[in-house]
Formats: C-alpha cells, sequence, structure tokens
C-alpha cells in the first residue's frame, strides 16, 4: 500500500520532468511515509512514496526488473528491462512466485509481491493482469520498447488518476498531485466540470472516469493501458464482471449445502491469503456479519488479533455495543472511538482534502477516526467492503419483489401512476412507491444514493441540465445485462457506480489519511466467481438479504449477529444539522464562493426547511456542504487545511 506517480514525456525531457514528480510526492506523503523514491530516462519519470508491507527491508520502489540475459546485453539500460511502482497488494505473489521460478526459470532478488508482477509482466504480457489476485495499480516501464504499462484491479479498490497535456501524461494515485502539475504539463485548471457536478449532486459521488477536474481522469476499474512517448493512451478493459446465476435444483438440499460449502472455503481461503504480511494486521468489527466474519476468520491466523469499531453518544446510532459483544464470542481484543459532532465539524475539511473529489457519504467521518485510532495499534485491517454488492446483502435488491404488480399493469396505467405519484406531498406515504412502480428498471434504479431529484435539483444548482441524468451513467450497464435477473442487473449496476464511486473511495481515502492499509477479502476474483452463480433465491429469500451467505457462516459468527440488519458506521447527521451542526452549515454556506454555481439562498432554505421538519433534507444539504468545502479549499484556496505530519508508531 503505498502512492505512485508516473509521467511519460513527449519531448524527451524526463530529468526535466522528474523535479516536477519528486516536489507534488509530498501531497501523498500520508500514502506512503516509510520511504520515498524517484527514478528517471529520457522519455520517463517515476516517484513512488512507500508505506512498507511485505519484504520491509528490501523491495524498494521504482523497482528494476532484468528480463533475461539477452534483453540485458541488448537494452539500453544494463540495469535491466523494467522499471515499476506498484500500490496495493497482490495476496498470490507466493503461488506467482513459485511458478515464474519453476516453470519460466525466473530468478527473483526480492521477498516481496511488487517483483512478482514485473516478473508475471516480462513472462506473459498483459495477460499476467488476470492472474493477479489482489487490489492494484501499477505502471511497468519498458525501457527497450519504450512503452509504459498500467493497470487498476478489477473492482477498483486502488485509484489512478491521469491528466494529459502538451507534454505529455502524468498518472498518480492522489488528484491532488496532478493538481501540482497540470501548469508544467501543459493542462488547464478550468472550474469544476458542470456535468460531473450535476452528477455528484444526483449520485453523491462523482461517477468514473470523470472527476470534478475537467482535465484529470480516473483509469476505470478492471482496465490496463499502454502508451509510448508522444502517443494518445490505450485502454482496454481485461475484467467485466458477469453474473451467471445457476439456480440449485428445487428440493436438492445436498447441492444447496454444497452451495454454501464452497462460499465458506472460498471465504476462508481469501482470508487466509489476506492475511499475509510482514507487519500486524487488524480489523474493522460494524454490528453486522460483513466485518463479523471476516474478523472471525481472520483470528483463525491470529489469535492476538486487535478490532476496531466506532459510534456516537446517541442512541439508535451507534453498534458499539454489538461489535463489543462480537468481539468478546469470536475472542478477540477490541478497541473502540467514540465520535463526537465537534470533531465531525473540525475534521471535515481536512478529510475533504484528502479525498480529493467530493464524496457525500456521512460515514466516511467515523470511518476517518476509527482508522486513526487503528493505526496507533496496527499498519493494515481488514474490513467487510463488497459483501453487500457480491452476494446481494442490500434491502433495496427486494424492490422487484415488491414492484412486480406494476410489470403486470398496463403502459397507460402505469404511466397514471407516475403522474399521480407527481400531484402527491412531498414526504407524503406512498409517493415514491408509486412513483418506481410507474418506471423501468433501467429508469428507476441508478444505485443504492438517491439524493437530490430533478425538481429539487433545478432549484439550487443554477447550471442544471434537465437532459443530462442518470440514464447516461448506467445505460451501458443495463445493455450488457439485459438477459439476467433484475437483481443480478442492480448489482450490476452497482459494482461500476455505488461501489467503486462511494464505498471504495472512503475505504481508501480515509485509511490512507491515516497511513493504514485497508484489505477487503470479499472483493476477491475466486470470492466473486463463487457469488456470481448464486441465483436470486440464495440473495433475496426467507424474508432476509444476503441468504446464502448467512447460511455459509453459521458456526462462524455469533448468533446475535448472523440475522441482523447491517447499520455499518451510521451517522446521526439529521439530528446533528437541526441542532448542534446547525450555525456550523450555515456558515459554510455563507463564506462559500460559489455563488456562481448554486443558489445559496435556496440552499439555506433547505437548512431552515431541515430545521422546522418535518422534511429530512440532511443527505441533500450534508452533498452540498461536503461540494462547498472542496470548491473552498480546491477552487478558491481559501480553506487550507493544517495537513498532519503522518505518525505511524507500529512498524511491524
Amino acid at each position: 500500500m503505498c502512492g505512485l506517480m508516473g509521467w511519460i514525456t513527449t519531448e524527451g525531457a524526463g530529468a526535466r520532468y522528474a523535479a516536477d514528480v519528486e516536489a507534488a510526492l509530498p501531497c501523498m506523503r500520508h500514502r506512503g511515509p516509510d520511504e520515498p523514491g524517484i527514478w528517471h530516462d529520457d522519455d520517463v519519470a517515476l516517484g513512488f512514496a512507500r508505506l512498507s508491507i511485505i519484504d520491509v527491508e528490501n523491495s524498494h520502489q521504482p523497482l528494476e526488473f532484468p528480463g533475461d540475459a539477452a534483453e540485458r546485453s541488448s537494452t539500453a539500460d544494463p540495469a535491466g528491462r523494467y522499471r515499476i511502482v506498484f500500490n496495493g497488494e497482490i495476496y498470490n505473489y507466493l503461488e506467482l512466485r513459485e511458478e515464474l521460478a519453476r516453470d519460466h526459470g525466473v530468478r527473483f532478488t526480492t521477498e516481496g509481491d511488487t517483483e512478482a508482477i514485473v516478473a508475471a509482466y516480462s513472462v506473459w504480457g498483459a495477460d499476467a493482469v488476470p492472474r493477479l489476485r489482489g487490489m492494484f495499480t501499477f505502471l511497468i516501464w519498458d525501457v527497450r520498447d519504450r512503452v509504459l504499462f498500467g493497470a487498476r484491479d478489477p473492482f477498483g479498490i486502488k485509484p489512478l488518476f491521469f491528466v494529459a497535456g502538451a507534454h505529455g501524461v502524468a498518472f498518480s494515485s492522489e488528484k491532488k498531485c496532478l493538481l501540482e502539475v497540470l501548469g508544467p504539463i501543459g493542462a488547464s485548471t478550468a472550474a469544476p466540470d458542470p456535468e460531473a457536478l450535476q452528477n455528484y449532486l444526483t449520485l453523491q459521488y462523482v461517477p468514473e472516469p470523470a472527476t470534478l477536474h475537467r482535465a484529470v481522469r480516473r483509469l476505470e476499474s478492471g482496465c490496463s493501458f499502454t502508451i509510448s512517448p508522444g502517443e494518445p493512451i490505450s485502454v482496454q478493459r481485461y475484467f467485466t464482471p458477469r453474473f451467471d446465476e445457476r439456480p440449485v435444483p428445487r428440493g436438492d438440499t445436498a447441492a444447496e449445502t454444497r452451495r454454501h460449502e464452497e462460499i465458506t472455503e472460498v471465504l476462508r481461503d481469501s482470508v487466509a491469503k489476506h492475511m499475509r504480511a510482514d507487519v500486524t494486521v487488524g480489523a474493522f468489527l460494524s454490528g453486522g456479519i460483513d466485518s463479523t466474519v471476516i474478523a472471525a476468520l481472520a483470528r483463525e491466523h491470529n489469535p492476538d488479533l486487535i478490532t476496531f469499531t466506532t459510534g456516537f453518544e446517541r442512541d439508535g446510532y451507534s453498534e458499539v455495543d454489538v461489535a463489543a459483544e462480537s468481539a468478546r464470542a469470536i475472542g478477540v481484543r477490541h478497541v473502540v472511538k467514540t465520535v463526537t459532532a465537534q470533531e465531525m465539524m473540525d475534521a471535515l475539511p481536512l478529510i475533504v482534502w484528502y479525498l480529493d473529489d467530493p464524496v457525500a457519504d456521512p460515514a466516511l467521518v467515523p470511518l476517518y477516526f476509527v482508522a486513526r485510532e487503528a493505526r496507533k495499534h496496527v499498519k493494515v485491517v481488514l474490513s467487510g467492503e463488497g459483501a453487500d454488492e457480491l452476494f446481494g446483502g442490500y434491502t433495496i435488491y427486494k424492490e422487484p419483489i415488491s414492484l412486480a404488480p406494476f410489470d403486470a399493469l398496463p403502459g397507460a396505467v402505469r404511466k397514471l401512476a407516475g403522474a399521480l405519484s407527481d400531484r402527491l406531498p412531498t414526504g407524503m406515504r406512498g409517493k415514491d412507491l408509486l412513483r418506481r412502480g410507474a418506471l423501468p428498471l433501467e429508469e428507476r434504479y441508478y444505485g443504492n444514493a438517491r439524493n437530490f431529484f430533478p425538481a429539487q435539483l433545478a432549484d439550487v444548482l443554477r447550471s442544471y441540465d434537465d437532459e443530462l441524468s442518470h440514464v447516461d451513467i448506467t445505460e451501458s450497464l443495463y445493455a450488457g445485462s439485459r438477459d439476467w435477473s433484475p437483481v443480478a442487473r442492480m448489482q450490476h449496476v452497482d459494482l461500476f457506480t455505488w461501489l467503486r464511486g462511494d464505498i471504495l473511495v472512503k475505504a481508501d481515502k480515509m485509511t490512507m489519511a491515516n497511513s493504514l492499509e485497508l484489505r477487503v477479502p470479499f472483493l476477491d476474483p475466486e470470492v466473486f466467481r463463487v457469488a456470481s452463480a448464486l441465483p436470486t433465491d440464495q440473495k433475496i429469500a426467507h424474508g432476509t438479504t444476503k441468504y446464502a451467505l448467512r447460511r455459509a457462516i453459521e458456526g462462524i459468527v455469533p448468533p446475535h449477529v448472523l440475522h441482523r440488519r447491517k447499520l455499518g458506521f451510521p451517522v446521526p447527521i439529521r439530528h446533528w444539522l437541526a441542532t448542534d451542526m446547525l450555525d456550523w452549515a450555515r456558515g459554510i454556506v455563507r463564506d462559500s464562493q460559489t455563488d456562481a454555481i448554486l443558489d445559496k439562498a435556496a440552499v439555506l432554505r433547505l437548512i431552515d426547511e431541515h430545521r422546522s421538519g418535518p422534511v429530512d433534507h440532511s443527505r441533500r444539504i450534508w452533498t452540498l456542504l461536503v461540494f462547498m468545502l472542496w470548491h473552498g479549499i480546491f477552487v478558491e484556496q481559501r480553506i487550507r487545511p493544517e495537513i498532519p505530519a503522518p505518525v505511524y508508531p507500529v512498524y511491524a
């Protein structure tokens, strides 16, 4: 787990631009406080900030790899053909190293996973990427052929931003580092992209591959690329998740049992590989089954495992007691961090700086604090992200069942139901059911976040475009899943939107802000292979979600968790924005220089309506506040959070 930068130039000025890369690296020192590194030749400059996890004493980056003897004699660089910078972890690196040494005669000089990647690339080329079980972004420079190759993991756990300009293309794990080189690279520092902003206000995140800076893009999950000096970047998709549902014959209890046993086995294998590290590994633990099963399986490898949770001093907004009970049941040491409203207000500008682009998920704030607490004890944590998307865990996945009666209605009647919904008062019971029942799945479902509706958005956003729709984002995803079940199609959409736009961004950014590596065993290709074969009745069944997963982990997680509804890290912003945070929120709006973008009077009305009730505007208000802070930091440069020096007392 680290941070990387790379710059491939158009003018053979690698040495000159290496200085810009080196100057930008401190922006992501939090990602890799253990060791910086820089390397360049005429066409490429590579920079690295290392958080040492595997092969701590070696595997320094940028790492060189020689290729075979013939290549070493023919390349212009006698030290070797390849240079690599790599952010992430490869969990099957030991198996890869063994295969490469045994079958291809590869000789290794380190004990780490970085060398396993570049060695695999030297043997299999781009076909090496699908063989990697892990989270990763990396850049490999081929000194002989003058080609830069890079890739991002299948689910988008680790980020990779890039910007193209007159002087080449720059890549980075942090967008803020690229903002440092926009001038030198010859790219524009334009105002926020209006389309990306409208999508953010609707979804509470900026969907890939866009960012709020029009010039900066993201390499999408499951993609690799190649680029040579002076040539455009060429992107290829190597992984497309497919839900190939295979029903269990009705009444075949033996087959159903085998399916559940397969889930248990693949999870146990994934956690075992995710425990590989030369430093201390802990786990996050909430009150739900996802984090609990990960912690329970991790304890099988480390009886001294430490778990961490967070909560608030308000009834209904804390899983601290449930998590503590789970920790006692599985026999692990447990650490709790309680977060106050004042701590949230004080920390939010700094958190937005770490985010790069705004993400309006309030849960990222307690995640930041629990990560900071965990870093006092461990260097790596396991967590349960991805289980809901793979195993059918979101309550909204039940919606196709509840809306099935609408499917039987003639089109004219469904249209009438939608018109009736428009006439009902906001907040009235049944209004949203009628609205959603009138729409086909492709129009009504665009992920877990449903923030501003069009009429609300038109009130606050001055550049509102009524022709821009969430359908533009999801249309191609639905087109590629026409023959799947409705639940599988919703899962597919979430993998490309909610998971990589919200869940994984907050997981990466908030842990890396504290120089803590977070690993997600559910988001493993082998786990996905098993989960993707589950039919709908093994996901949404018997009045619950994640049915097959729950059956598979009976006996592993405590009974009090097994059938409990997941809350995660719930945040009491509905209450606080009407009380403790009221003046703070109004102050952010008044001070913000976003008058040309937002109708600030309309924003203040939302706050007043929320305070007086009964309409809950808390998520919409939070979305606007996060954007205003982002604008104050990255556009106005009026807000300058004090960036703490990385503190990492745990080395091994």
